[in-house]
């Protein structure tokens, strides 16, 4: 394993976007293709790359700000439909052990228990979402600097809610209760064909202040939507399914988060401790050992190496 190496330590540097020629390079893969139950998924299509560009960025992160009654963002068919058509297939196929029934006088519904091995579709969807790259796109969208992601899909995973189930106005949670990370958005993608909203179980955007539901999405299959956590952020569906034909209410959800500590490290947290050092750089450990912070810190400036 390589190891970032730094002596004396330097300053923690701010997250940059990347040049778009950087970009563009990572959306060049091999002309091939992935395979799954006989279904041939091209990788160079499996996000649509257009969003990625950089005033699509600027526009989708303006377009979310300015949404009401709280910043979120819906976007359309983002991923390839027979990547989401394969993540369907396999909430049949996820064994029964894999599921969590979860009924309370809150909510009804089923998800994937923790770290459940997924099938290879829905393990690619998360995969795509928790990359580096596209964590980078969330950022920008969101404009949260060192979003992290959560492999085991806390509170995420495969939803489903079926027959008469309902979920109450709420917020989501505001720490991940293993790792005490800040929760710092949801993003869910839905699996529904031809979904009617006649059959309820629309996703509702409410108004605390005026208590009243402001905006509903639609499950419709190929949907997205980014939904930033904060203090107004509560949404639900409190209208119960009741699809004719008794199918259920399927989607896809990872939650994001920061660390408390992100982009405030300094000193030796963040560089690699050697055994053995040379003279010189014991005689600059001791230095900043002896100088105050503020005095060290003004120093760094005057050179340059802030």
């Amino acid at each position: 394993m390589s190891a970032v190496l730094s002596f004396p330590l330097d300053s923690p540097v701010l997250e940059q976007p990347l040049a778009g020629a950087l970009l563009e390079a990572r959306f060049q893969p091999p002309a091939d293709f992935i395979s799954i139950r006989g279904m041939r998924l091209p990788r160079a299509e499996l996000v649509d790359r257009s969003l990625f560009a950089p005033e699509q960025r600027e526009r989708l992160h303006q377009k979310l700000l300015a949404a009401s009654p709280f910043p979120h963002l819906v976007l359309e068919n983002i991923f390839h439909p027979t990547l989401l058509e394969l993540v369907a297939e396999e909430f049949d196929m996820l064994p029964d052990g894999g599921w969590a029934d979860i009924k309370t006088q809150y909510e009804s519904t089923r998800r994937s228990v923790l770290g459940v091995a997924l099938g290879p579709a829905s393990q690619l969807y998360f995969d795509i979402i928790n990359s580096g790259w596209f964590i980078d796109w969330l950022s920008s969208l969101s404009g949260v600097d060192y979003l992290l992601p959560d492999p085991k899909l806390f509170g995420g995973g495969l939803h489903e809610s079926r027959t008469g189930a309902t979920f109450a106005v709420h917020r989501d949670f505001n720490r991940h209760r293993h790792l005490g990370l800040k929760n710092e958005m949801v993003f869910i993608t839905y699996l529904n064909k031809g979904w009617d909203p006649a059959w309820g179980s629309g996703l509702e955007l409410w108004d605390k202040k005026q208590d009243r539901c402001v905006t509903t999405v639609q499950p419709e299959f190929g949907r997205t939507i980014v939904l930033p956590h904060g203090p107004a952020s509560y949404h639900g569906h409190t209208k119960p399914l009741q699809a004719p034909d008794g199918r259920p209410r399927r989607s896809v959800a990872a939650y994001y988060y920061t660390s408390p500590l992100a982009g405030k490290q300094h000193g030796d947290e963040s560089a690699s401790v050697f055994m053995k050092t040379h003279r010189v750089d014991r005689v600059k450990a001791l230095a900043r050992m002896l100088t105050p912070p503020v005095v060290w810190l003004l120093a760094r400036k005057v050179s340059g190496r802030a």
